[in-house]
């Protein structure tokens, strides 16, 4: 019985196995063909133009796919026409596209390039289009020169010691900057931003400018408040400030006008503080307000300077936000309206800034 057991068990296994294998070919080994075309790249991210946050200590991920016919044999990637890494260990041996991206340590701030370069086993390669794309890393900021506002421009109205944005009116772009890239004025188009934490009795803002005569009079930066007995007026210079320029295509008069609570006190340098646009590219352009003085600074020299109408200092009442490239919305009354001159690396500090402590600024930045 036990015997007649065996063999029926034994028999069962054997047609089950014969059955399994039914109409499966055996395994033999096929030949991987001719590669006859270059790898393929695709790129998600960034795209061409992208601002892009990263996290402190994260690093910057590409998102990426390489594809040959037969088989790679390298994928390098060049950031800021440096290459950054080289791959050439895959997985899947036609195939690169990271699940999660590919993740470059070491991104800072600013404008970038990428370009990505794949080569397969027979020596064809593909180079992709370079891509620039700005990175914003969120940390803790730490102000180069003791500002408490920083406005890079680098491709973005990101404003690093708040870490946040710029409320943009209108449609406003970026361009070529001193330092990477630059604010691009718009006709009816601006910034603006909170005051809340940016007032004090001591005040200082420094920038780079390329300025652009037309329109032939236009707000650069202005922090102004309605008028108490005529909360729609154009015109009201009693409190904040107003930095502008105005003149013709080859004469452009920079002044800084600041008030005190009850009057206005004007700091214009004539001639010492007028350029021509046609003539000039970048100008640094500096001014700082304390309790009683006044200066304002081309390129680091002095070209107009004074005390207060009844000696200051200067007053923020209703004074709620910092408006960039233009004089609306409370100092329009001479058609100071949006400026469509170039701005870059604007900054703020809450104490009057020396001399040498601009001319530095300068000298860093060159």
């Amino acid at each position: 019985m036990k015997i007649l057991r065996y063999i029926l068990v034994c028999t069962i296994t054997f047609v089950f196995a014969v059955s399994c294998n039914e109409g499966i070919d055996p395994i033999s080994p096929l030949a991987p063909g001719t590669d006859e075309t270059a790898p393929t790249i695709s790129i998600s991210s960034p795209s061409q133009g992208n601002v892009i946050k990263v996290p402190e200590g994260k690093g910057l991920i590409i998102g990426l796919e390489v594809v040959d016919d037969i088989e790679l044999s390298s994928v390098s990637i060049m950031l800021d026409r440096t290459e950054a890494a080289n791959i050439n260990s895959f997985p899947d041996y036609r195939r690169f596209a990271p699940i999660n991206g590919y993740t470059l340590k070491d991104v800072g701030n600013g404008t970038h390039t990428l370009q990505i370069t794949a080569t397969d086993k027979t020596g064809k390669s593909t180079s992709s289009s370079e891509i620039f794309f700005t990175v914003i890393i969120l940390g803790e900021f730490v102000p180069k020169y003791g500002e408490i506002f920083y406005m890079s421009f680098d491709g973005s109205v990101f404003e690093f010691a708040s870490g946040t944005d710029a409320t943009m009116v209108g449609t406003t772009g970026y361009a070529e900057g001193k330092v990477g890239q630059a604010f691009a004025g718009a006709t009816d188009s601006y910034l603006t931003f909170p005051m809340a934490g940016l007032t004090g009795t001591e005040f200082s803002a420094e920038l780079w400018i390329n300025i652009n005569a037309v329109p032939d009079r236009a707000g650069i930066l202005t922090v102004s408040a309605p008028d108490p007995s005529n909360p729609t007026a154009p015109l009201n210079r009693n409190f904040g400030f107003r930095i502008f320029h105005e003149g013709s295509a080859t004469a452009q008069i920079i002044k800084l006008n600041v008030g005190n609570g009850t009057a206005d006190s004007w700091f214009d340098g004539g001639a010492k503080a007028t350029v021509n646009p046609q003539q000039i590219d970048w100008m640094h352009l500096a001014f700082t307000i304390s309790a009683t003085h006044c200066v304002l600074y081309f390129d680091g020299e002095v070209v107009s300077e004074g005390d207060f109408y009844q000696h200051g200092p200067i007053d923020w009442t209703g004074c709620e936000n910092l408006v960039i490239g233009s004089g609306a919305p409370y100092f329009t009354g001479w058609n100071h309206f949006s400026d469509l001159s170039l701005y870059d690396e604007l900054r703020i500090f809450n104490k009057a800034l020396t001399q040498e402590e601009i001319q530095a600024i300068i000298t860093a930045e060159q």
